[in-house]
C-alpha cells in the first residue's frame, strides 16, 4: 500500500466500487478500505443454508435504478431479467393480477375484485403519468443536479409535478382510486424502508415513490442474473482491473481534512489523500470525522430469506409460479397500511404485519445449483413495511421471533397450507428460514438504524447555486475535498451506482 494517493473510498459497496472503477480508469490512484473480509457490502450474495447450494440475495434484490449507461461506461458482465408478472395480491379467494403482458387480463382481474372498470382505468392513467415521469427525470440522475425550477421544467407536466412533488401522495391516491386493495398497492412503493405514512405533510412517501417508478426510465423492478452479487463481483473485478487497490477486513476509525488534503485512519495505518469519498451514511461520516453526529436514522424493514422444497399453493386458483413470481402483496390495503404504521407509531408491533414477497428462481435459477433447481426448490425474499428499529431496541430476539411469526401468520392467511410445510431443512436439521431486523442491518452490513436509504430520501434537485463540483453533483459534505458516494447523497438510495458515479465525476471535475 502507497503512502498517499489521489483518492481513498471509504467502504467496498457497489457505489464504493462504482467510483474506484471510474476514477481508476480516468488514471487517478485510488485506494478502497472496507472493513467486511469481502467487498460488495449490502449487495451480496450468500449461502445462507447450510448444506445448499443456494446464493441468495441477502440483503438487497431487485435492480431497477442501476443506469444502463454504469454497465455500458466500466464494461461490466452483468445482466437482469424483467419479470411479465408485476404484482399480484390475494383477496380472500380472489386476486388482484396486474399482467405487464397482458393489459386485458389486467383489467379482468380489477374488473373481478372491484367490480367495475374504474379503478383499471385510473391505474392505467397514474402509470402513464409515472411512465412519463421516470422517460424525463432517470436520465438527470447521471448529470449536474439541477435546480428545482429546472427539473419542473423537464417534468413539463403540472399534474404530475402536484402530485408527486407538491401534494402528499395520499391525496392523489385517495382523489384517484375507490378501491382498498388498489390504493394500498400504489401506496406500497412510497413505504419501502421508509416510516411514513399516506398523508405525511414532509412528503417523505412522495419521495420514497419517485424513486421506485422512475428506475430505468420505465420503473421496472428486475431480477440481477446470477444474484445481486453478480453486479458487486462484476465492478470489483472492474475496479480492480483499472487499477484501483481494495483491502478488505481493514475498517476506516477516522478522517482529518483541511479542505485540501486528508488524513484516513484505518487498521492498517495511516494514508493521505487528495479526496476521500465515503460510501457511508451521513451518520457515520460525522463520527469518522470526530463532528457531532446529527440524529441517527431509523430504517424500518424486515427482511425473510426462504429456501422452499417446493413452492406453497394459494387459496385462489392462480398458479403460484405466477404469484410469486411478480411482487406478492400481503395485508397491504390502504386501511391496513394505515393501521400498522399507526401500531408502530404507538410502539406496538404492527398486528397484521404487512409486507411482500418474490420468487428470485422463478426468473432466475441459475443462484441454485442444477440439482437444487431439477428437485423444484425455490427462494422466496420478504420485505417486511412498518417494522421501525425502536421496536426491537428492548429485547430484540422476542420482538423478532414475535414479528416473524405475525408475518408469517399473515402469508398463511392466503395459501392453502403453511408455509413452514413447505420450508426446506438444512444440514443441521433447521428450517431454512432467516429473518433480519434493522437492528441486524446496523450489526452486520453497518447501516445506521438500519436504514437502507442511509436516511430519508430527497428529492432529485437543489436549492441554491453552489458552484462547486460536490454541489452541482449533489455529493457535498462540509469539507471540500470530502464527498458522500453512497445513498446519502442527494440521489442516492437502492442498488443503483448513482452515488458512486456522481462522486466521480466531481473528482474529475477538479476543484471549484
Amino acid at each position: 500500500m502507497r503512502t498517499s494517493y489521489d483518492v481513498v473510498i471509504v467502504g467496498g459497496g457497489h457505489n464504493g466500487l462504482v467510483a474506484a472503477a471510474y476514477l481508476a480508469r480516468a488514471g487517478r490512484s485510488v485506494l478502497v478500505l472496507e472493513r467486511l473480509p469481502h467487498t460488495g457490502g449490502a449487495a451480496v450474495s450468500e449461502r445462507v443454508f447450510a448444506g445448499f447450494d443456494a446464493r441468495l440475495s441477502r440483503y438487497s434484490y431487485l435492480v431497477s435504478l442501476l443506469p444502463r449507461q454504469i454497465v455500458d461506461d466500466l464494461g461490466l458482465a452483468f445482466a437482469t431479467r424483467r419479470r411479465r408478472i408485476s404484482s399480484y395480491t390475494p383477496v380472500g379467494e380472489r386476486g388482484l393480477l396486474v399482467d405487464t403482458g397482458d393489459a386485458d387480463r389486467t383489467r379482468r382481474s380489477f374488473a373481478g375484485l372491484t367490480g367495475s372498470d374504474a379503478d383499471f382505468q385510473a391505474w392505467q392513467r397514474f402509470y402513464g403519468m409515472t411512465g412519463r415521469l421516470a422517460q424525463r427525470v432517470f436520465p438527470t440522475l447521471t448529470r449536474p443536479l439541477p435546480t428545482r425550477a429546472e427539473l419542473r421544467r423537464i417534468v413539463d407536466d403540472s399534474a404530475a409535478w402536484e402530485a408527486i412533488f407538491e401534494r402528499p401522495l395520499g391525496e392523489t391516491i385517495e382523489a384517484a382510486f375507490d378501491d382498498d386493495t388498489v390504493r394500498g398497492v400504489v401506496l406500497t412503493d412510497a413505504l419501502i424502508g421508509t416510516f411514513t405514512h399516506a398523508h405525511d405533510p414532509s412528503l417523505r412517501q412522495n419521495r420514497c415513490l419517485l424513486y421506485h417508478v422512475i428506475g430505468g426510465g420505465t420503473g421496472d423492478w428486475d431480477v440481477p442474473v446470477g444474484g445481486m452479487g453478480a453486479l458487486t463481483d462484476a465492478l470489483a473485478a472492474a475496479a480492480r482491473g483499472a487499477g484501483a487497490e481494495i483491502v478488505v477486513d481493514d475498517a476506516v476509525t477516522g478522517i482529518e481534512t483541511d479542505g485540501r488534503t486528508a488524513e484516513v485512519s484505518h487498521t492498517g495505518g495511516v494514508v493521505g489523500a487528495r479526496y476521500v469519498l465515503v460510501n457511508a451514511a451521513p451518520y457515520a461520516l460525522s463520527r469518522l470525522l470526530g463532528e457531532p453526529t446529527p440524529p441517527a436514522p431509523e430504517g424500518s424493514q424486515l427482511k425473510v430469506n426462504m429456501l422452499l422444497r417446493r413452492l406453497p399453493r394459494l387459496r385462489d386458483a392462480l398458479d403460484p409460479r405466477e404469484a410469486f413470481s411478480g411482487t406478492f402483496h400481503i395485508a397491504e390495503a390502504y386501511s391496513q397500511l394505515d393501521t400498522a404504521y399507526r401500531e408502530a407509531a404507538a410502539g406496538t408491533l404492527p398486528s397484521a404485519p404487512p409486507s411482500e414477497i418474490y420468487c428470485h428462481t422463478l426468473t432466475d435459477p441459475s443462484i441454485l445449483a442444477p440439482e437444487l433447481a431439477a428437485r423444484g426448490m425455490h427462494t422466496l425474499t420478504l420485505f417486511g413495511l412498518h417494522t421501525p428499529a425502536g421496536l426491537f431496541a428492548a429485547d430484540h430476539d422476542r420482538s423478532g421471533q414475535r414479528l416473524l411469526d405475525a408475518t408469517l401468520a399473515q402469508l398463511d392467511s392466503v395459501l392453502a397450507e403453511p408455509i413452514r410445510d413447505c420450508l426446506a431443512t438444512d444440514s443441521h436439521g433447521r428450517p431454512c428460514l432467516e429473518a433480519r431486523t434493522p437492528l441486524d442491518l446496523e450489526r452486520e452490513v453497518g447501516l445506521p438504524g438500519g436504514h437502507i436509504f442511509h436516511g430519508d430520501l430527497s428529492f432529485p434537485y437543489r436549492t441554491d447555486d453552489d458552484p462547486a463540483p460536490a454541489a452541482r453533483w449533489g455529493v457535498r459534505t462540509g469539507h471540500a475535498n470530502v464527498f458522500l458516494c453512497g445513498a446519502g447523497a442527494v440521489r442516492g438510495g437502492g442498488v443503483s451506482g448513482i452515488g458512486g458515479h456522481n462522486a466521480a465525476m466531481a473528482v474529475l471535475a477538479g476543484p471549484g
